[in-house]
């Protein structure tokens, strides 16, 4: 395929298949309770998506990739699902979500939805057939249970700790106790049985054949685990490998067997459904075995979201990932923001991370959010450059709803106003910080109003005030704000996009990258702050220069 048919039909990407649409496409996600409300109660909705889609289509992306909307109790933010296989009463129905794949494939978007195979709601109806059936039943084999400790069972049958904080063990009454990772109301699956198997395929279809594109897999590398009858101490656990494949818990090799498994469904429809997953491994080799072709085809790679703005550590993380896209024949994935971390535009505001190994932004929130430990210019000057940066790789660019906006996290949220079960659980500040509200406050669409736009009511999570200069309102009639940057990078990507390649041209300093795709399209970003002279000539198509020079802390792109 020429780069004159990749110029008309900027959907097909890097490929003269219309099936790889997904190897180099801009991703958007979208949080739907925080997104948009269209009923007016407060929390964010399917129709409210639907509302907005000519601002999706505006913007420039490719995809949208929605967080869960199915039903649930939130005890952990919609990802305890309480039925795979209908919408939240809450946010909809499956007709709204029928208008949604309408009005997004209508404007050439594809749909990507969460899928959260590792555990469910406890409100879900397999879990509740296992209360009810008792020990020993088939009912209580789809998920973990183990007797007790102690002359009648009353004690936990190990020690382990949830992630979220507190015992990783629930009893139910009878002698009995169930395994949670995460929140006591999230009963991990027991991937062993045959049934959890058919309920997933199953569900795989359903999406799929209401014209759902892919799939977003959550805790991909959790699926597959090996419980021995004498339960290991959490002090063993944690002194155990996790690169070799046989941790009782994570990244077993074993969990590829059900991606094997998927990939047979996802190949029955033409295209074939795509997926990505989200796993947190110990190495890049491990994530690599998810991206494979009989696999998921796809995994999130969170270096770039985990360095400092620093140019040594974007180089070494961009070479290491292309490397191993290479070798699996996948895509590289960048992601700099999504629902779980302290936004971007903020972290590149405080102290850089060097290494620590807390979440970056944990310690400024539990500090309070102090303003002078925050350089807020300084934080957004230096989110715009990464981005455009990433939007300039070959490969996927997942991008978090309102980071085109430039938002910062809301750091001082009141505990009476917080959602997050990390908050309330016990989970450690030092790692979690207070918890993921700060970035899943609504966004702001208008500058003023009960909502900032967001709907008629207020918001489920309190808004501060200063959302008002980040509303899409106010950002639209601003041609140099980060919203209209975004959408001006997403429309030269689509016409620039080429090979999944790139060539690192050297610059003499340290704090400079500058790459050039096959194309000749090239991108330069200045990681300090002294300026960047750029040679006679070369003037951007994205980005602008200061006296010829790329200032600090910015990015341009020049057409080859």
């Amino acid at each position: 395929m020429t780069d004159a048919v990749l110029a008309a039909d900027p959907r097909v990407i890097g490929s003269d298949d219309a099936a790889a649409w997904w190897r180099q496409a801009a991703v958007y996600q979208i949080y739907p309770r925080s997104f948009s409300d269209a009923d007016g109660d407060g929390l964010g909705d399917i129709r409210g998506v639907v509302e907005k889609a000519d601002y999706l289509a505006g913007l420039g992306i490719d995809a949208v990739w929605l967080s869960p909307f199915y039903p649930s109790e939130l005890a952990d933010g919609g990802y305890d699902v309480a039925d795979y296989r209908d919408v939240d009463p809450r946010l909809g129905t499956l007709a709204d979500f029928d208008d949604l794949i309408a009005a997004l494939h209508a404007r050439g978007i594809k749909v990507i939805v969460d899928i959260v195979p590792n555990h469910s709601s406890d409100r879900h109806a397999l879990f509740q057939a296992a209360l009810a059936a008792g020990k020993g039943s088939p009912e209580r084999d789809r998920y973990i249970f183990r007797d007790g400790l102690g002359e009648n069972g009353e004690l936990p049958p190990a020690d382990w700790q949830s992630c979220f904080g507190g015992p990783a063990w629930e009893p139910v009454g009878d002698g009995q106790w169930y395994f949670h990772y995460f929140a006591t109301e999230q009963p991990d699956f027991n991937w062993d049985n045959p049934d959890v198997h058919e309920e997933f395929l199953t569900t795989l279809r359903f999406w799929s054949d209401r014209g759902v594109d892919g799939f977003r897999i959550d805790v991909a590398h959790g699926l597959s685990k090996d419980l021995p009858a004498v339960l290991p101490s959490q002090a063993e656990l944690d002194a155990r490998d996790t690169t070799d494949g046989q941790h009782p818990l994570w990244d077993r090799d074993a969990v590829h067997e059900i991606y094997r498994e998927w990939r047979q469904v996802f190949d029955e429809y033409d295209p074939p459904r795509i997926a990505v997953a989200e796993a947190w491994v110990a190495t890049a080799e491990r994530r690599a075995k998810y991206a494979t072709t009989d696999g998921l085809g796809q995994a999130f790679n969170f270096d770039l979201l985990e360095a400092d703005f620093d140019a040594a550590q974007f180089r070494e993380i961009v070479a290491d990932n292309l490397a191993q896209s290479a070798a699996t024949g996948s895509s590289s994935t960048w992601v700099l923001s999504n629902h779980d971390v302290v936004r971007h535009a903020t972290r590149y505001g405080l102290a850089p991370r060097r290494g620590n190994p807390a979440k970056q932004g944990s310690a400024w929130i539990i500090a309070g959010a102090p303003a002078d430990q925050l350089d807020l210019a300084g934080g957004s000057r230096r989110a715009l450059a990464a981005s455009l940066f990433l939007l300039g790789l070959p490969g996927s660019a997942y991008l978090y709803q309102g980071e085109e906006l430039g938002l910062h996290e809301v750091g001082d949220i009141a505990p009476e106003d917080r959602q997050d079960p990390a908050f309330f659980r016990g989970a450690d500040p030092d790692r979690d910080g207070l918890g993921r509200d700060g970035c899943r406050v609504p966004l702001p669409w208008a500058g003023d109003g009960a909502s900032f736009g967001f709907g008629a009511a207020g918001a489920h999570i309190p808004q501060p005030a200063w959302f008002a200069d980040y509303a899409v309102a106010v950002e639209d009639a601003d041609p140099e704000s980060s919203l209209n940057t975004y959408r001006r990078a997403l429309a030269l990507r689509h016409e620039l996009q080429t090979g999944e390649d790139l060539e690192w041209i050297e610059t003499g300093r340290d704090d400079v990258l500058r790459f050039a795709r096959p194309n000749g399209w090239q991108v330069v970003t200045n990681f300090g702050t002294e300026p960047f002279a750029l040679a006679a000539g070369e003037e951007p198509v994205l980005g602008t220069l200061v006296d010829g020079a790329v200032a600090g802390e910015s990015t341009v792109w020049l057409r080859g």
